[in-house]
């Protein structure tokens, strides 16, 4: 039999959803009762056989279970066998007519969360709020280890370096992309000194590192260099926050280094492009113009009224060179004088 009730008062200000395990109607309003008296407004289903107890397990959130021990269709014992399968995160607390160490004891190792007498129920509203409130730390801690976990499994596979120091600026975590990075192992290096990292032309820098982290002043994000183990130095952005314990002290830093060898390579050649292409610009320009050339010897005229070889008033205007050799025409003499003749006579 399964039966919802919701029962509240004026002064009642605290909700709270309990599926009871109970073969009795009566006792079951009793626990409500003793409920409201402490400012609780309950609701509730109660359940009989282990049926409706899955059932009733998989279909709501409940803040409780609590379970008679000794009931006629259904004991206790299988109701909290039952509910340690389903894995909540809620109380399960018996209360019960049955009175025995030795069942208390059994109960509780199996995983219940108290184990109280129905002619003691002013233990009833206490043990609730303490099963609640511990129930309440334990998804804390739950959640709170799935995003270590996450956060963890981020810095792991990150393709920048991420690495942690302590206040002291010794090294306490080290990615694989550190590895790769900086050649270091986390074994070869967790423990010693980011100084390692520092190129000599950088110990300025470790010095107001350190300060940076005693003072809890970090740097945010800035442009520097640092030193691989085989002593390479590489082009790096840095980002580094403070780390803080639970009073709010600095005790460390965490950094992302991020490699930008790439873009400064890709920086270099493009400035390098530029300039090649201004150059040869500039070299246009000094031969950029009208010349008069002749078309018998093929000697040009200047400003001056001067005329010269082709190839020396070039080189006057740029820095080409010209080396001298022989086409196959000019080897056929005659050939190469008539068509010259015949250019000139058209030209006229």
């Amino acid at each position: 039999m399964t039966t919802l009730n919701t029962t509240k008062h004026f002064y009642m200000t605290k909700p709270i959803n309990l599926l009871v395990v109970e073969d009795s109607e009566n006792d079951t309003q009793l626990l409500m009762q003793e409920l409201q008296r402490n400012g609780y407004a309950p609701t509730h289903r109660r359940v009989e056989t282990s049926e409706d107890l899955s059932k009733s397990l998989r279909q709501s959130d409940w803040d409780l279970v609590v379970s008679n021990y000794s009931m006629p269709r259904f004991n206790g014992s299988e109701a909290l066998k039952l509910f340690t399968e389903q894995k909540l995160n809620i109380p399960f607390i018996f209360v019960s007519g049955t009175h025995g160490e030795d069942a208390a004891v059994q109960m509780i190792k199996a995983g219940a969360s108290d184990y109280i007498v129905k002619g003691n129920l002013a233990r009833f509203v206490p043990a609730i709020e303490r099963e609640m409130e511990c129930a309440k730390t334990r998804q804390q801690q739950i959640q709170n280890e799935a995003t270590r976990q996450h956060l963890a499994a981020i810095v792991k596979s990150s393709q920048d370096a991420i690495y942690s120091l302590n206040a002291y600026g010794s090294i306490i975590s080290w990615n694989p992309a550190a590895e790769l990075m900086f050649g270091y192992t986390a074994e070869e290096i967790m423990g010693r000194s980011v100084a390692l990292l520092f190129p000599l032309s950088h110990r300025n820098e470790l010095l107001e590192t350190m300060t940076y982290i005693g003072r809890g002043e970090l740097a945010s994000a800035y442009e520097t260099q640092r030193r691989r183990k085989d002593g390479q130095t590489i082009p790096v952005y840095l980002t580094t926050s403070p780390i803080k314990n639970a009073a709010g002290e600095t005790v460390g830093t965490s950094v992302i280094t991020h490699d930008i060898s790439k873009q400064k390579q890709e920086e270099h050649d493009h400035l390098t492009l530029i300039a090649e292409l201004t150059e040869a610009l500039n070299e246009a320009e000094l031969v950029a113009g009208q010349f008069p050339i002749c078309v018998s010897c093929n000697r040009i005229r200047d400003d001056e009224n001067t005329w010269w070889q082709v190839e020396t008033q070039i080189a006057k205007k740029s820095p080409t060179h010209f080396i001298h050799d022989i086409c196959p025409q000019c080897l056929n003499g005659s050939e190469a004088t008539a068509d010259l003749k015949v250019s000139a006579r058209l030209a006229r």
